[in-house]
């Protein structure tokens, strides 16, 4: 139930503050009221009094200043009929009313009951002025009085509407990058629905508890027990799992569990950088990851050199698939995702050495390569590598179910605060995960 606030709040056609004229003195109040120039729209449909929805959307609004009106409240007769509000909300300023009504989409409020704003792109790479930014939820718009699902979902991006072939209105996220001149783009937040993945039935209410919040007092091997599961209803849907990999996974010697993994079927994505590969065929070629003999578990004289000379070798070849066809490459992560075969794609970075012929170093050529192979994916495995976990968490729709796993919890934490707050935190080192979770999965 709301807070006995909150009921006298909504009792009361505006949302008083401290500071706000007082319904006796009528007065200030026109003038005040009058002065707030934006107005929007906000339906809410669902268990709002249940799950306390109506009275965080209540706070979102009030801590941002806006004010509202109650103008429908139905409440659900029973526990399985879900309750209706309809608001009207005014704020001073343009910006005030976007920041509020951003807040307020993770609780799937529609705004406004009008049909979407449409703006033209006036050149390339630029998206208009007041273009509306996506999340990584599921988004409806409405157009010619149909809500239209947008697809490729992804935050931080423009929605792009179009006709297809049969004259049907198609509705997806576009890129900064992507935007061409002519692009008809919605702005504003009229017309457009966010609505919430909801739990998919599949987590237990214990582990539901567990993952809410970071920490490394958690039951490791049942959460990796959990991701295992999770990967099985992904295969038997038909679906793809995909592993984000840092070079940690080499380090600590269980390439070769990443690499059963891809054999036996569980991966068909992997994402990486150009120290994963390196470090990975430079194991396959000497024996060493960054100079330390993995086998003895001791830095070897001049080992730092190791990974030089592998990705030279490789550049040598023109290929890792060369170097794997010539013999050079006899095991490993990249060697199983070339026979499998499974599509990977090595993103560059500032610090790489070399780098090997098949990195990416165009950094929007990566975005783009990583988001053709998105679709499809119903888990994302994220081990051991912060920055390419945040990317790839930044373009994934929000019902992927995701495990982030690290050995420090703040990379976990980095990773939610920054959008993907559907990733599940696993605190541990990547080496006991990797073979615990090919454990569970061969048996």
């Amino acid at each position: 139930m709301l807070s006995k606030h909150k009921q006298v709040r909504m009792a009361n056609p505006i949302n008083w503050k401290r500071g706000h004229p007082t319904p006796t003195n009528r007065q200030p109040y026109v003038a005040w009221y009058n002065r707030l120039m934006v107005t929007e729209r906000i339906s809410l449909e669902g268990h709002l009094l249940d799950e306390n929805t109506l009275a965080k959307l209540l706070t979102v609004l009030d801590g941002h200043g806006v004010a509202f009106e109650i103008k429908r409240f139905r409440v659900g007769e029973n526990a399985s009929l879900p309750s209706l509000i309809e608001l009207v909300v005014n704020a001073p300023t343009q910006d005030s009313m976007n920041l509020a009504l951003e807040d307020c989409e993770r609780f799937g409020a529609l705004f406004s009951f009008d049909e979407v704003e449409l703006a033209t792109a006036d050149m390339d790479g630029v998206l208009p002025e007041e273009f509306y930014s996506t999340t990584n939820f599921t988004t409806f718009v409405r157009m010619r009085g149909n809500s239209i699902e947008v697809e490729k979902l992804e935050m931080d991006c423009g929605i792009r509407v179009w006709k297809n072939e049969s004259e049907l209105w198609r509705a997806e996220t576009c890129p900064m990058h992507a935007v061409q001149k002519g692009d008809r783009l919605v702005i504003g937040y009229k017309g457009v629905k966010v609505m919430p993945d909801a739990d998919d039935g599949q987590t237990e209410d214990e582990f539901r508890f567990m993952s809410s919040e970071v920490s490394s007092e958690r039951p490791k091997t049942r959460m990796i027990a959990h991701c295992a599961s999770a990967i099985h209803s992904a295969k038997a849907e038909g679906k793809k799992v995909l592993v984000v990999g840092g070079p940690a996974i080499i380090h600590s010697g269980c390439a070769d569990d990443l690499a059963a993994l891809i054999d036996a079927g569980w991966i068909d994505v992997l994402f990486a950088g150009n120290a994963l590969a390196a470090h990975d065929i430079e194991a396959s070629m000497l024996g060493t990851s960054l100079g330390v003999d993995l086998a003895l578990g001791r830095s070897l004289p001049h080992g730092h050199t190791n990974h030089l000379r592998a990705i030279n070798r490789v550049r040598r070849c023109g290929s890792i698939e060369s170097a794997v066809r010539e013999g050079l490459i006899t095991g490993g992560v990249m060697k199983a995702c070339l026979e499998k075969p499974i599509p990977f794609v090595l993103c560059g970075s500032i610090r790489d050495d070399g780098p090997l012929p098949e990195v990416i170093t165009d950094v929007l050529a990566s975005q783009d390569a990583m988001r053709a192979l998105i679709p499809g994916v119903g888990v994302a495995l994220m081990v051991a590598t912060t920055l390419h976990s945040v990317a790839t968490g930044n373009i994934l729709p929000a019902h992927v179910r995701t495990y982030c796993v690290d050995n420090d919890a703040d990379s976990v934490i980095k990773l939610t605060d920054r959008g993907t707050r559907q990733a599940i935190g696993i605190v541990t080192d990547c080496e006991f995960f990797m073979k615990e979770l090919r454990r569970q999965l061969s048996t």
